[in-house]
């Protein structure tokens, strides 16, 4: 489906050149002569961008008027994404417009190519918008609905939830340490939604899914023609989380290569995207989390140091389960409520001996895995009250062999396996493992095989 755009402004040659050029593109333009007309035609189709003229008055060149409908768009749709032109070149102006919700200001006449260009990256902007606005009421819902809320009473839950309120109150960085399983998003989230920024947009982006050749585009945006299949000019994901909190899950993943340019636009605060020339600024608050050992990553060479100095303001270190037994009770039993409720199974319970030993179970995949039991002890249980092998308990795990069950361990253990079956032949090894021979060599540096 084509970005609709509209287009207002007094001079009639102006809206036939840039629809011309806007229509040519793919884009479906809407045109109007005079402001009185945008809330209806606002009214009749969503908009993805508004390019507004500043001055509509003969002979008037101060841009008030454009201002006074920036503001008037706004008021009407706070989401929308507006564009200011005007034949007058004016510094103080655009950093009016652009302090009132403007998203950027050209001037007439425009080249063509910029003119899309600055189009295309808006859409992309206002498209970012929806989702984020989508994704927050989405998380919102699963907070209040699906047991997504930090639980626990326990000492070292009240340690990690005191440092929480106070870096709440600041916009400074975090990173988020712990095993897998362990609650790193919800914290961060936590730490988003007691912020000042809990209105404006919270941006999860998985980094050890995103490939090392994607790296730049992902993260900073594109322009069209950048690269083979660039067709239209795209906002990264920093960009698309400014003004809210961006959290960079899994930072240790991030290859050696790229690290330096992370590092700089977090410096200066400023991006330029791929094929682009330009500086924009953004302006998040950074959370990041890991379940690596970062000092280790450092003295392998695999992380930089002033990368983890830019990143870890303040860091906080998640508990395992194991190491909050006390809290095992309260969240057995939120689960199981929750479940029930879904599954429309009220009756369940679990018994005291139960409970003793679910709670000296030692949880290696963390409370990500207790949910994960609950959830399966309650579809299959035959009624109550709850058995244990309701749960499924693996025998025999012990604090011995905790790492045994380690994710990381197991699957680097499984490459070097593979890598040996296949006599060295690591196309032989990506097959076996199913994965690409792009991607083995990837985890074969990250492991340092």
């Amino acid at each position: 489906m084509s970005p609709n755009v509209l287009i207002v402004d007094d001079n009639r040659d102006i809206l036939a050149a840039a629809r011309i050029a806007l229509a040519q593109t793919g884009f479906s333009v809407t045109t109007g002569s005079d402001p009185e007309q945008i809330p209806a035609l606002m009214a009749k189709t969503d908009f993805q961008v508004i390019l507004l003229d500043m001055n509509f008055t003969r002979g008037v060149v101060h841009g008030e008027e454009g201002l006074t409908w920036l503001q008037k768009i706004r008021e009407n749709d706070p989401a929308a994404v507006v564009i200011l032109i005007t034949a007058y070149g004016d510094v103080e102006l655009a950093v009016r417009a652009m302090q009132n919700g403007a998203y950027d200001f050209i001037q007439k006449p425009w080249d063509n190519e910029k003119l899309v260009s600055t189009v295309s990256m808006a859409v992309e902007l206002g498209r970012s918008k929806r989702e984020v606005s989508l994704l927050k009421r989405q998380n919102q819902f699963l907070s209040e609905c699906n047991g997504t809320q930090v639980i626990g009473s326990g000492p070292a839950m009240r340690k990690v939830l005191d440092l929480v309120e106070k870096v709440s109150r600041t916009d400074a960085n975090v990173l988020i340490t712990g095993e897998n399983g362990t609650g790193k998003d919800l914290i961060a989230r936590l730490i988003h939604d007691s912020s000042e920024r809990s209105d404006a947009p919270f941006l999860p982006v998985d980094m050890g899914a995103i490939p090392e050749s994607l790296f730049e585009s992902e993260m900073f945006g594109y322009e069209r023609g950048a690269f083979t299949g660039a067709d239209k000019s795209r906002i990264g994901r920093i960009e698309a989380a400014s003004g809210g909190t961006l959290f960079l899950d899994e930072i240790g993943n991030i290859p050696l290569a790229q690290q330096p340019k992370l590092l700089r636009v977090l410096e200066t605060r400023e991006l330029v995207s791929l094929g682009g020339v330009s500086r924009r600024a953004f302006d998040i608050r950074l959370i990041c989390a890991t379940n690596s050992d970062i000092q280790k990553l450092i003295e392998d060479n695999r992380f930089r140091q002033d990368l983890l100095y830019r990143i870890n303001t303040v860091e906080i270190p998640l508990p395992s389960l194991r190491e909050r037994k006390e809290d095992i009770p309260e969240l057995l039993d939120h689960f199981l409520q929750f479940f029930c409720r879904k599954y429309k199974r009220p009756d369940l319970k679990i018994t005291p001996s139960l409970m003793e030993r679910l709670t000296e179970f030692p949880w290696p995949g963390n409370v990500r895995e207790l949910k994960h039991l609950v959830e399966r002890a309650v579809i299959l249980a035959a009624g109550s009250p709850l058995k244990a092998e309701d749960f499924s308990l693996r025998s025999g795990v012990s604090e011995k062999n905790i790492s045994n069950f380690n994710l990381e361990n197991r699957e680097m253990s499984g490459i070097a396996e593979a890598i040996d079956a296949s006599e060295g032949n690591l196309s032989r090894a990506a097959e076996l493992l199913g994965i690409s021979r792009a991607t083995l060599y990837r985890k074969m540096e990250k492991y340092g095989l």
